[in-house]
């Protein structure tokens, strides 16, 4: 469990695939931290999420698998937890990828009786862009951060903390052309 004091952003982000867009970098590069939900296809993906003066907090997912990343990054990839806690001031975010859960149907139900303690849930798997305040904790995804099944462009948020809050804001971007 990491634990962080004081007012500051953090992006999020989630199935990049082994790609990450570079309108993504450029949301995280304004930010104190970086999350990763998993599915994330390689060490250079975790190294391009690197804040100046922060620290990249990341899950596997269930395409984190010895075959989806080089060999010389098979340390790095055993590394990965499938849970992360973060303790900040305002609360816990917990995060793992979510192809754990069984009933999709009840998705968001199922996050939050497993993490009923912390302020926030961010979980990836779907592809799905998704900020659900509706209860606490809220549950939110990124949608997928990369190339692969944007569904309609690559997408992030970023989560702004202080000592009594949380706010989330979406980054969209429009699919590039080839």
């Amino acid at each position: 469990m990491s634990e962080w004091r004081g007012a500051f952003r953090v992006a999020v982000v989630s199935d990049t695939h082994g790609c990450l867009d570079s309108r993504v970098i450029d949301v995280v590069s304004d930010c104190a931290a970086a999350i990763h939900a998993g599915d994330i296809g390689g060490a250079a993906i975790l190294d391009s999420l690197q804040p100046e003066r922060g620290s990249v907090f990341a899950v596997a997912g269930n395409n984190d698998a010895r075959h989806t990343w080089n060999e010389s990054e098979w340390n790095a990839l055993e590394s990965l937890p499938e849970i992360h806690h973060i303790v900040f001031r305002c609360g816990v975010i917990s995060v793992e990828h979510g192809h754990r859960v069984r009933d999709t149907r009840r998705y968001h139900e199922e996050l939050r009786q497993r993490h009923a303690d912390s302020a926030l849930v961010v979980y990836g798997h779907t592809h799905v862009r998704v900020i659900d305040r509706s209860q606490s904790p809220w549950v939110i995804n990124p949608g997928a951060s990369g190339k692969e099944r944007t569904k309609g462009g690559p997408s992030c948020l970023t989560v702004e903390i202080n000592e009594r809050e949380i706010e989330v804001f979406e980054h969209r971007f429009k699919p590039r052309t080839v």
